[in-house]
């Protein structure tokens, strides 16, 4: 064979710098042990300086499913982490999708047969199988679990050109890595099993294994790997649920990395920063939800006013009176960002503007506000006498209305407060208080609420 191709591709080969990528197949959602790959190689390329490339693996036509391989792109680019070389951008190894790399996988097989690292199936010679040593041992060096020997006698002669000339996984990603120059390959523990074949495929062609890092599986719980099979979520469906992208990267970055200390929450910028392969652990991590919707929580408050507007606007303009007023607008926002975790959450926090729920009156009594059943019928009826002759209504003035009949009739603020709100609201737990409640109700729905919170309590004998 001649070998001027071989040796033109191995002058081509980018080499001086730390070079990693993300293989993604196309074949559905992003799941997060797929996110948590894409964010390691590209925290290591970029703590080192180096290239972080996404190629795309799609010789298994059979499972590929439409709309995946953009779905890949956009989860990418929500999260913030940009590929340096892709098939979109282009790179210095092109092209970065295998199915337009075929033609090199068969000229490498066939150079691996004359190699002897690879035969022909006797009843299938267009299948080209691995050859495995018969006797000895494999050893390879993972950064993660240390040196791993696996005897030659456990490993499986796998196919590396399929009889359709496609190569399968195991044969193709050798290739490219070798060709593109990865340094270091960030991929899940399942598949320490396999490293052993890809080692001796880089012996039988003579070339330098890259580094390996092979990061525990995310867990559901103790026993069970997470999977979408069994409902647990894609970064799509968080997302949709309402989980900002950094959240779910800072989060997702932790699950088997340790930054050594108390702190948690970082940027991306700063996760490139403090991101060292010797934080990785062994042990699988447990996905915890609650822990996530923390995570989310302290993002959302970090947002600026503007920033908060824009991520939230779907579910705040779902809010009855958000529309109803810049002033009603900003209220909303200023009490929305600091007491949610989830954007999706926003329009049930506030569901009692549209609707008034139905309460029992049990909820006027609370020891801490000294308001009682007896206390609350008589507040109530003192606030609709002055409320209906009040001609201002905004929170200042209707401040001084509800502290002016607390001083008139010698009792707490909160003996009017705390029945108004429950009166206006219907709940306990408000992301306001009464008066921030009553100016986004408008007088006439404030009043009404509180003439039927009147008849609820006279219909006790209250």
């Amino acid at each position: 064979m001649n070998n001027t191709f071989f040796t033109d591709n191995e002058k081509n080969i980018p080499r001086g710098t730390v070079r990693t990528r993300f293989a993604p197949s196309p074949t559905g959602y992003m799941h997060v042990g797929n996110l948590r790959t894409a964010l390691y190689a590209y925290l290591i390329a970029k703590k080192n300086g180096g290239t972080f490339i996404l190629r795309i693996e799609d010789t298994d036509k059979a499972r590929q499913v439409e709309g995946a391989e953009e779905l890949i792109y956009k989860t990418l680019a929500s999260c913030g982490i940009i590929p340096d070389e892709s098939p979109k951008v282009g790179g210095l190894t092109p092209p970065y999708i295998q199915s337009e790399r075929r033609g090199i996988y068969k000229q490498y097989a066939e150079y691996l047969v004359e190699l002897g690292g690879a035969y022909r199936d006797a009843e299938a010679p267009d299948v080209i199988r691995q050859r495995i040593p018969q006797d000895g041992a494999t050893t390879f060096s993972d950064l993660v679990y240390g040196t791993i020997t696996t005897p030659n006698a456990d490993l499986d002669e796998n196919v590396l050109i399929k009889s359709d000339g496609l190569p399968t996984y195991n044969f193709a990603n050798v290739i490219d890595d070798h060709l593109m120059g990865i340094t270091h390959i960030v991929r899940g523990s399942e598949y320490l099993s396999s490293t052993p074949k890809y080692n001796l495929l880089y012996e039988a062609f003579g070339w330098t294994p890259p580094e390996y890092i092979h990061c525990p599986p995310v867990m559901r719980d103790k026993q069970n790997k997470m999977s979408k099979r069994h409902g647990d979520p894609s970064f799509e469906d968080l997302a949709e649920q309402g989980f900002l992208p950094a959240a779910i990267v800072n989060y997702v970055a932790l699950l088997g990395w340790s930054p050594g200390g108390e702190r948690e929450l970082f940027t991306l910028s700063e996760l490139s920063d403090s991101f060292t392969i010797e934080g990785i652990s062994k042990s699988p991590s447990i996905f915890d939800i609650i822990k996530l919707r923390y995570f989310n929580s302290e993002y959302i408050k970090r947002l600026t006013d503007e920033e908060f507007r824009a991520v939230a606007a779907e579910d705040l303009n779902k809010i009855a009176s958000y529309s109803a007023s810049p002033e009603n607008a900003l209220v909303i926002e200023r009490l929305t960002q600091p007491r949610i975790d989830l954007l999706s959450g926003i329009a049930e926090l506030w569901a009692f503007l549209g609707e008034l729920p139905d309460y029992g009156t049990e909820l006027f009594v609370h020891a801490k506000s000294k308001s009682t059943l007896e206390s609350a019928a008589a507040a109530i009826v003192w606030l609709i006498d002055a409320l209906e002759q009040e001609d201002s209504w905004d929170n200042e003035s209707l401040t001084a209305v509800m502290t002016e009949l607390s001083e008139a009739h010698g009792v707490k603020k909160s003996v009017v407060m705390w029945p108004a709100r429950i009166a206006m609201a219907g709940q306990a737990v408000t992301p306001g208080g009464a008066t921030e409640i009553a100016v986004l109700l408008g007088k006439a729905e404030a009043i009404r609420r509180l003439t039927i919170a009147a008849k609820k309590l006279s219909a006790e004998g209250v």
